[in-house]
C-alpha cells in the first residue's frame, strides 16, 4: 500500500471566498505513484469547507448569496458563539452546511471526476492562514 500526506495553505483575502484546487489536488496524485485507491481532501478549520461542484462563478455567486441568507455574518450579535468575543458563528455553520471534506476514487492513476465535477476549497472566515489536508491511500 502506498500512502502520500500533504497540506496546502491559504490565506484567502475576503471573508468568504472559493478557491479552485482540483489541480493541486491531481498533482499530489501524480506524486504518490497511487494508480488505485482513494484521496480525501479536508479542510482542517472549523470555519472553512472542501466541496465538489461545477468551476462556474454564477452558481459561486449563487452559494455566496445562499449561504448568506442562511447565515448571515451581521448583526454578529444574533449568535451566541460571537459572545465569546469572536464575531465568526456566521461562519461554523455555513462550514457545517458546505461540509468538511471529500473523497474522490483514484482509478488509472487519475482523479476518478464526474465531467463537470471540479475541489473547491471554502473560506467563510478568511484573512489568515488555514490549512487543507490531502491524503492519498492506495496501490
Amino acid at each position: 500500500m502506498k500512502s502520500l500526506t500533504k497540506y496546502l495553505t491559504f490565506n484567502v483575502p475576503a471573508r468568504m471566498d472559493f478557491v479552485h484546487i482540483t489541480p493541486q489536488v491531481r498533482k499530489a496524485v501524480e506524486e504518490s505513484g497511487v494508480r488505485e485507491g482513494l484521496c480525501l481532501v479536508n479542510a482542517m478549520h472549523i470555519t472553512a469547507s472542501v466541496f465538489i461542484n461545477d468551476n462556474e462563478s454564477g452558481l459561486h455567486n449563487d452559494y455566496k448569496r445562499w449561504l448568506e441568507e442562511l447565515a448571515p455574518h451581521e448583526p454578529i450579535s444574533r449568535y451566541d458563539h460571537n459572545r465569546t468575543g469572536e464575531d465568526n458563528g456566521d461562519a461554523h455553520l455555513k462550514r457545517q452546511i458546505m461540509g468538511r471534506e471529500v473523497i474522490v476514487a483514484i482509478t488509472n492513476g487519475r482523479l476518478d471526476l464526474g465531467p463537470w465535477e471540479a475541489i473547491f476549497y471554502a473560506e467563510f472566515d478568511g484573512r489568515r492562514p488555514k490549512r487543507v489536508l490531502i491524503k492519498i491511500i492506495g496501490e
